[in-house]
């Protein structure tokens, strides 16, 4: 095996590419300018002999001389990080897992890595490898050629996101660590490009995202149903608003299947201290579930076939990913989140409690508008186990959209309590500004299960046998699938006794706030657990 010392320019390394390839015909303008200026190093035959020997082994002597010799900082503006043997290996039990495919596609190969492992994997696909650095198609193009693999291979020297890949027949493994630029330094005209892909798949995209999210967009315009792949990036995509437009990709038809995130303490790449995220998709293939896992050391990656499955549903309601990430061995058996069998909602916001909140004794409207409702926390605390009856609740005033549908008499009774709203200035307050009709706050159904999220002790967990709406200061816990009273009893009656104060969000002077996915999370026994109980 060489030594980097052995190669010690980027000139060296250009004309070690051109003693490898041999026929250069295919090289274009930039590489070749690249070969002119190192037309004057001379390396020795047997140095040359060595790099084709350690190429044809598996290795990549040409790419480990160039991250030895240009510094991280250098490569970073055009997202360069190479990536160790072991994530390249486990991305490819992956790929052999989902396919057999036609035509093996790298977007951003550098010296080829993937695509020359992926080569010998699969040794009757075809190889396509895009970079826009002149240099490392050179790279790309001698190891190639050293590997015996050039002639089944396309060598592409521009932009992923303009390449022109023609049709085939046969499926596409999309494979590969897509260039992480930050979008400082991205150009207006990238940035626009994100943002037409991104409404041409019926997304929101930001300009704020990096590049790797461009080659996710990318690669959702190049493929078809039935191609496959996989990507490693840095993971903060999971939780950043930037992000969304991946998350949502991902739950759509561009498939995604599993997430394997490697914690930044194992360093998976040896010049960036970051998270890594593997991340897996079938193209055409609307997910039910994604499968997440949390590595701690490359060395645990395998076959990227496990870990703990989510459903779409979840998915689709979470603003951040990252919580997906508690493993099999966090959660105990028989037990699993409360937000798979529930989701958690917090009460409607009325804006001005003093008026859509009232006493119901004298109140001049019609029945059917006054909805009896939980507007304190101390009503569920008081309630205890069961909140039985709403005699004693205030209501809360829930007037129609539209106000035509009252009768007459209805009617007048009603624009008279409008009138008094308005007097109030109600309807420019931010809330019912925001509303289609500022008079009508919308209650979400009754909850079977009502719970506190804010106090100086755990929070109240009761059952609605009363049928009450909740407010803001309260949030409904609704099943996602049917569940009988006796399973929601249960329910109930285990949080009751297995949440504590130091699960939720403490504040200055003890104050404990659970946000309704922190409450999602909490682990509650299995619906098989409840029923057996029952």
């Amino acid at each position: 095996m060489i030594e980097h010392m052995d190669l010690r320019t980027t000139d060296d390394i250009a004309a070690a590419s051109a003693a490898l390839i041999g026929d250069l015909g295919a090289v274009g303008p930039q590489e070749r300018a690249l070969l002119d200026r190192a037309s004057d190093a001379a390396l020795p035959d047997t140095l040359v002999g060595r790099l084709r020997q350690d190429i044809e082994a598996g290795l990549d002597p040409l790419g480990d001389a160039y991250t030895s010799i240009v510094s991280p900082a250098d490569r970073r503006p055009k997202g360069q990080t190479y990536t160790p043997n072991a994530i390249v290996e486990a991305m490819l039990h992956w790929a052999v897992d989902h396919g057999k495919p036609e035509r093996i596609v790298d977007p951003g190969v550098g010296s080829g890595r993937y695509l020359l492992a992926a080569a010998r994997v699969f040794p009757d696909a075809t190889l396509v490898g895009l970079d826009i650095d002149p240099l490392a198609t050179l790279m790309l193009r001698a190891s190639l050629s050293a590997a015996g693999f050039a002639d089944r291979a396309t060598v592409m020297l521009g932009d992923y996101r303009k390449a022109k890949l023609p049709r085939i027949s046969g499926s596409t493994l999309y494979i590969g660590n897509p260039p992480y630029v930050r979008h400082h330094d991205i150009d207006e005209k990238g940035k626009n490009w994100l943002a037409l892909v991104a409404a041409k798949h019926g997304l929101r995209a930001s300009k704020l995202a990096g590049l790797h999210i461009h080659f996710f967009l990318a690669t959702a315009e190049h493929a078809r149903p039935g191609d496959y792949g996989a990507f490693v990036t840095s993971a903060e995509w999971l939780d950043v608003n930037y992000g969304s437009v991946l998350r949502d990709l991902l739950l759509n038809d561009f498939g995604g299947t599993d997430i394997h995130v490697i914690d930044a303490e194992a360093q998976p790449f040896a010049d960036a201290q970051t998270t890594a995220a593997i991340t897996g998709f079938v193209i055409g293939k609307k997910p039910e579930s994604l499968r997440f896992r949390s590595i701690s050391s490359t060395g645990e990656l395998g076959r990227l076939n496990t870990g703990r499955v989510v459903t779409r549903e979840r998915l689709a309601e979470a603003n951040r990913w990252s919580v997906f990430l508690r493993t099999g061995a966090d959660i105990p058996e028989g037990l699993i989140e409360l937000g798979e069998l529930a989701r958690v909602h917090r009460g409607a916001v009325t804006g001005a409690n003093d008026v859509w909140v009232q006493q119901r004794l004298g109140l001049d409207l019609p029945e059917d508008v006054l909805y009896p409702a939980v507007t304190k926390a101390r009503e569920l605390f008081a309630a205890g186990e069961r909140l039985s009856s709403a005699d004693s609740l205030r209501v809360v005033v829930g007037l129609p959209e539209d106000l035509d549908v009252l009768d007459a008499a209805d009617r007048k009774r009603v624009d008279r309590f409008v009138r008094k709203a308005k007097a109030a200035k109600v309807p420019s307050g931010y809330v019912a500004s925001k509303r289609r009709a500022w008079w009508s706050v919308s209650l979400r159904d009754p909850a079977p299960v009502l719970a506190t999220y804010m106090a100086r002790r755990p929070p109240a967990f009761v059952r609605n046998d009363a049928s009450a709406r909740h407010i803001n200061i309260a949030h409904g816990l609704y099943p996602r699938q049917q569940m009988s009273d006796a399973v929601l009893d249960k329910l109930a009656a285990h949080l009751r006794t297995a949440v504590s104060l130091a699960q939720g969000r403490r504040y200055a002077g003890g104050l404990t706030k659970f946000e309704p996915k922190e409450m999602e999370r909490l682990l509650v026994p299995s619906l098989e657990e409840l029923e057996a109980t029952t």
